[in-house]
């Protein structure tokens, strides 16, 4: 009788029939699976990038909504929602700043009516306006464009995702599974064992006696980048940590609570260095205040990099089956698409450990610069020198 297969034998079991099957999907997919029209190159710059729309080629592409607060001609405020561009370019208040190329299409071209919006002599079709930044035409002024784009999808539905899990979760607990007793199923076991990870490995080490105060901001950290990674690896998926604002924005809040939290011993050592002559201290003192800044742009520059490197090398292997199929013929092409794809997979695979890897030195760094705001080291050395004795 065979022995029933372990967790990790499972796991493994179903990512190789999971890889096996993306190998031969992608393997028989064309061009225009990967969002490339007749005669267009593959642009992997274009698709890490953020945009006004959903991405399901070879399905089609889905237009998200538009919301602008704006300044009437009478001096008031207002809020203005629409579909998408197109019904906001319909209405005649908003225009194309640069529509697709900037190019206006012939009405007499027989577009469809009902897929075409025309002001004045210009018409553009719904193509035209896909990424198109969009102006007030007359009347008012905007202030602040709060449109959706995919990054910010994928951000919430992170979000969504996360509460979803952790509500069931704390009913569980709640009524004494994990609690009273083991935990039980894979995703209780999975996050808890996260959490335990995150509170033992990054919060104790890093913080100190200290360190529940700061655990909930940790773990939120953790599991936002971790399933924000993980939802830019599905398909037709896009990853919200390969945007800047976003990685700056969990900057801002690292930066925000250390040194809302500093105590007086982290601000001396900044404005007054110890232990070095009262010449030097004029040449250190700038280069304290400098380093305050420069912790949150690192933290924010090395999330943001490797995780739109990785997208890009998956999509740069993908895009030498369409160099070399412009260079050499299909044959050039199809010649190519094993080594590429195996490569891509590979790459993939990578970046799964990746995902786990950057969510994990984000949260590790920002427990680093909480715990030397916070640790009180006198109290530290005091308590270490009487240990000795």
């Amino acid at each position: 009788m065979n022995q029933p297969r372990t967790l990790t034998n499972r796991m493994a079991y179903m990512a190789n029939r999971s890889l096996l099957a993306l190998l031969l999907i992608v393997s028989v997919l064309p061009s225009k699976a990967f969002g490339a029209e007749e005669g267009e190159d593959l642009d992997p710059v274009h698709h890490v990038a953020d945009g006004p729309y959903l991405d399901f080629s070879p399905i089609g592409k889905v237009m998200l909504p538009k919301l602008y607060i704006v300044e009437t001609a009478q001096g008031g405020f207002g809020i203005e929602v629409f579909a998408n561009a197109y019904t906001a370019y319909q209405s005649g208040r908003w225009i194309p700043e640069s529509a697709n190329h900037g190019a206006a299409v012939d009405h007499a071209a027989g577009a469809p009516a009902h897929e075409t919006a025309a002001t004045g002599n210009a018409t553009y079709t719904k193509k035209d306006l896909l990424e198109a930044v969009m102006v007030p035409a007359a009347g008012q002024t905007l202030l602040l464009d709060m449109s959706l784009t995919r990054h910010l999808v994928f951000a919430w539905l992170a979000m969504l995702l996360l509460l979803f899990v952790f509500i069931r979760l704390a009913a569980r607990y709640a009524a004494g599974v994990g609690r009273e007793t083991a935990p039980h199923g894979l995703v209780q076991n999975v996050f808890e064992t996260l959490i335990v990870f995150v509170r033992d490995e990054i919060a104790k080490p890093n913080i100190g006696p200290d360190y529940r105060r700061y655990l909930p901001f940790l773990l939120t950290v953790f599991f936002f980048i971790w399933s924000c990674n993980l939802l830019g690896l599905v398909p037709f998926g896009a990853t919200a940590t390969s945007n800047i604002m976003v990685t700056a924005t969990l900057a801002i809040f690292t930066f925000g609570i250390t040194h809302l939290n500093a105590n007086k011993a982290y601000w001396a050592h900044i404005f007054w260095p110890p232990g070095v002559p009262v010449m030097v201290k004029p040449i250190l003192i700038p280069v304290e205040i400098l380093g305050i800044f420069t912790k949150p742009f690192a933290l924010a520059i090395r999330l943001f990099a490797n995780l739109t490197a990785g997208h890009l090398v998956i999509l740069s292997l993908l895009g030498l089956i369409f160099t070399f199929n412009k260079l050499f013929g299909a044959a050039g092409g199809w010649g190519v698409a094993p080594v590429s794809v195996a490569f891509s997979l590979f790459i993939y695979v990578l970046e799964l450990l990746v995902a786990f890897i950057q969510a994990f030195i984000f949260t590790m760094l920002s427990a680093l610069f909480i715990g030397m705001a916070v640790q009180d080291h006198h109290a530290d050395e005091h308590g270490a020198h009487e240990s000795a004795h």
